[in-house]
C-alpha cells in the first residue's frame, strides 16, 4: 500500500514537473553528464532547433542559434568543477542572452550528473547599456570641450577686472576694457548655449520610433519658424514625393528645423530666401532634400560644418551645434547627410533616412 502511495505521489510530482516545463516562458535546457539532452522547455527554440524526438540526442548533434559556439566546452567545464558558469551570449538573430550553466548536484552520490542551462533575454538592457555608454562618451567630450573653450574667456574676465581696480582709468580704456568684458561673456554664453544642444541631443535618444507623415512634421516646423519667415520673406515650396516613415518624430523636427532655420539665415540680406524641399525614395532610402538660394558654402567649409561649435559663417547668430545634431541623429538611425554647394550658389542637403517595413 506506502509503494502504491509512493508510485502515485511520484507521479503528480512528475506531471507537475512536466506542466512547469509546458507553461514556463524561461528558456531552459537540461543536459545530463554524458551531454545527452534530456529536457527542454518551448521557449529554448529561440536558441536552439529543437523538437520532442530531440530528447535523447547528444546536444552536440543539435543545431545552435549562437553566433561563438562554446557550450559544449561549457557544459564539460560545469560537470568537472561543479562551478556555476555565467555569460552573456549572443544569437544568430543578434540578440542577446545571459545565459547560466548550473550543475545538476546529486547529493547521495556526490556528484555532478548533468547540468542545467538557463537562458535569459538581455537584449533590452544591453541596448540601454550601449546607449548609456554612447552618452557618456559624449559627455566626456563635451566636458573636454568646456575646459578648452571656456578657460580663455574667465581668465580675460579676471585681467580685465584687475586692471579696472587700478585707479589711474581714464574713461576711453574704461570703455575698451567694459567691451572686453562684455566679449568675454558672449563667449560664455556661446559655450552655455552649446552645452544645452547637447543636452537635446541626450532627450532626442531617449524617444520611440512611430509611422509619422513628413507633412505634418514640415508644418510644425514652418510654424516653429513663423517669425522667421515672415521677417525674411521667405518662401518655401514642396514636392513631396513620400512621406510616411517609421522615425522617432522629435528627432526628425529636429533635423528639419536645423536645416530650414540655416536656409533662411543663411541668405544675403539682398536675396529674398526661395526654398524647395523634396522627398523621394533611392536605394531604400528616403530622402528628403532641401535646396535653398542662400550664400552657400566653399568646399574647404564643407568638410568641418557636421563637427560640434564649428560654423561656416561666424557673422550669423547660432552656435555651431545644430547641424552636428542633424548629423547625430541621422547617422544613428544609420543614415547620411550630404551637402553640395557652392559660394554665392545657394546650398542642398540631403537626409537619407533607411526606410523600415510598416
Amino acid at each position: 500500500m506506502k509503494n502504491t502511495e509512493y508510485m502515485q505521489s511520484l507521479s503528480e510530482l512528475n506531471e507537475e514537473l512536466e506542466n512547469y516545463f509546458s507553461s514556463t516562458i524561461i528558456s531552459q535546457l537540461f543536459v545530463d553528464a554524458n551531454l545527452v539532452l534530456r529536457k527542454f522547455t518551448p521557449s529554448t527554440i529561440k536558441q536552439f532547433t529543437l523538437k520532442p524526438e530531440f530528447i535523447g540526442l547528444p546536444i552536440q548533434d543539435i543545431k545552435e542559434h549562437f553566433r561563438f559556439p562554446s557550450l559544449i566546452s561549457n557544459i564539460k567545464t560545469v560537470i568537472a568543477t561543479g562551478n556555476i558558469l555565467e555569460k552573456e551570449i549572443q544569437t544568430t538573430d543578434l540578440r542577446w542572452y545571459q545565459m547560466n550553466i548550473l550543475p545538476y548536484y546529486v547529493r547521495k552520490k556526490n556528484t555532478t550528473n548533468g547540468v542545467i542551462i538557463t537562458f535569459v533575454d538581455i537584449t533590452s538592457r544591453i541596448k540601454d547599456l550601449k546607449e548609456h555608454e554612447k552618452l557618456i562618451s559624449e559627455y566626456e567630450l563635451l566636458l573636454d570641450s568646456i575646459a578648452h573653450d571656456i578657460k580663455n574667456p574667465i581668465l580675460a574676465l579676471s585681467l580685465t577686472l584687475q586692471v579696472l581696480n587700478e585707479n589711474n582709468i581714464n574713461a576711453d580704456k574704461r570703455a575698451t576694457l567694459v567691451q572686453n568684458m562684455a566679449n568675454s561673456l558672449a563667449e560664455i554664453k556661446k559655450i552655455v548655449q552649446g552645452m544645452a544642444g547637447a543636452h537635446l541631443k541626450k532627450e532626442l535618444h531617449q524617444s520611440a520610433e512611430e509611422l509619422i507623415d513628413l507633412q505634418n512634421i514640415l508644418e510644425d516646423v514652418r510654424l516653429s519658424l513663423a517669425p522667421q519667415i515672415m521677417e525674411s520673406g521667405a518662401i518655401i515650396k514642396q514636392d513631396i514625393g513620400v512621406s510616411e516613415i517609421k522615425f522617432v518624430r522629435r528627432k526628425l523636427r529636429c533635423v528639419l528645423f536645423n536645416l530650414l532655420s540655416n536656409a533662411i539665415k543663411y541668405t544675403s540680406s539682398d536675396f529674398q530666401p526661395i526654398i524647395l524641399i523634396k522627398s523621394y525614395t533611392e536605394d531604400g532610402f528616403m530622402v528628403i532634400e532641401i535646396a535653398d538660394n542662400g550664400i552657400g558654402i566653399s568646399k574647404e567649409d564643407q568638410v568641418s560644418i557636421f563637427e560640434k561649435f564649428r560654423r561656416a559663417k561666424v557673422d550669423v547668430e547660432g552656435t555651431g551645434v545644430g547641424l552636428y545634431l542633424v548629423n547625430a541623429i541621422v547617422v544613428d538611425a544609420d543614415g547620411k547627410v550630404t551637402v553640395e554647394s557652392e559660394p554665392g550658389k545657394g546650398s542642398t542637403f540631403k537626409v537619407f533616412l533607411k526606410l523600415q517595413d510598416t
